[in-house]
């Protein structure tokens, strides 16, 4: 599914046009990158948690050749799916 997919299923869902779904919908993606990039922790109850974790530096391999490469320190964003949906998907 695509974003203009969902976009036209959620307005169809709650009846408004594509156009305000699509306005809420970037809305609430832009808030969970917000607090994801503040460090934050967001959960949403039943559908699942996005966090942050830390990756420790690293050294790494390349498979071509096997040659030694470090690969930095990052921070990654997580999900965890919540117990409804996880039942949902099963």
């Amino acid at each position: 599914m695509t974003k203009a997919e969902l976009v036209a299923k959620i307005a169809e869902k709650i009846g408004t046009s594509k156009a305000q779904a699509e306005a809420s919908m970037n809305a609430i993606l832009e808030t969970i990158q917000e607090e994801l990039a503040a460090g934050n922790k967001l959960t949403l109850t039943g559908f699942g948690t996005f966090s942050v974790s830390e990756r420790k530096a690293r050294t790494g391999r390349n498979p071509r050749t096997g040659t030694a490469l470090n690969i930095p320190a990052c921070k990654v964003a997580q999900f965890k799916p919540g117990k409804v949906l996880k039942d949902a998907v099963k």
